[in-house]
């Protein structure tokens, strides 16, 4: 009985091995390689030109990707290798960065090759992640795209003191708790409170001026953009100078960050 049962697992194991998607095995179908099948023509087109326009400007070359599912392997790992099977990034530059949307986990990373991470570190991918995320829930996946590609674009070109020719559109549709930082809002509130009542009725600077501090505090909170609230012009549809040409053999160590939506 235990032979039986020993010799099932391991058919189950062997089949479960064989099963597993050979990551290494995908070949890229552009700067955006759509293998979900969501993201529309025309947002395809513009990313692809956009990213031409990037490597044109900054040498940086952006890989967007996405892919049905996980097969439940950590989408670290996914990322990681297909960056390094594609080698995006010109080799021994290693500039490139990897866009991965994995739509029915509904996860998504962005992989930071080794010449970028100084550019782009951890805390800010996080932040570009976040930026994609209501678009994401929305299933408006070319939006969520060009929402990433023109953040990366823009910061790795102003890194580099360098302009782009080509611009992105921007429509993406925020929900309200996307959009409103309700913990910046509250915690500001409370702030101001404290600080009135320490204040007193003479308040900072004496001469009616109680209100100086806290109104300046509370007047840089609303000036502040709200979440992936980044704007730009229409599509500028410039001459990129040449299309996808081939990724140049660069690495990734793993920088980056994850998120969901």
């Amino acid at each position: 009985m235990r032979k039986c049962l020993r010799v099932s697992f391991l058919i189950c194991l062997f089949a479960l091995v064989g099963a597993a998607v050979d990551w290494k095995a995908l070949k890229p179908q552009g700067y955006v390689s759509d293998f979900a099948h969501v993201i529309d023509p025309d947002s395809k087109a513009q990313l692809e030109t956009y990213a031409a326009s990037v490597e044109q400007a900054t040498g940086a070359q952006i890989a967007l990707v996405t892919i049905p599912s996980l097969e439940g392997e950590p989408i670290e790992d996914v990322a990681n290798t297909i960056f390094r099977a594609w080698g995006v990034g010109q080799k021994g530059k290693n500039e490139g960065i990897l866009l991965l949307l994995a739509v029915n986990d509904r996860r998504n990373r962005m992989e930071v090759g080794y010449g970028l991470e100084p550019i782009l570190p951890d805390g800010f991918v996080g932040g570009v992640l976040r930026e994609m995320r209501p678009a994401l829930r929305q299933s408006h996946y070319g939006e969520a795209m060009k929402a990433g590609a023109e953040t990366i674009g823009t910061t790795v070109a102003k890194s580099k003191n360098v302009s782009l020719t080509t611009q992105l559109p921007r429509s993406i549709h925020r929900t309200t708790s996307d959009s409103i930082p309700w913990p910046v809002i509250i915690g500001g509130v409370f702030l101001l409170i404290w600080l009135v009542r320490r204040g007193g009725p003479r308040g900072y600077g004496g001469g009616g001026g109680g209100g100086f501090l806290p109104g300046l505090i509370l007047g840089n909170m609303m000036s502040r953009e709200s979440w992936g609230g980044r704007g730009s012009g229409g599509f500028g549809g410039s001459d990129s100078g040449g299309g996808f040409g081939g990724f140049g053999g660069g690495d990734s160590g793993g920088g980056g960050a994850s998120s969901d939506w």
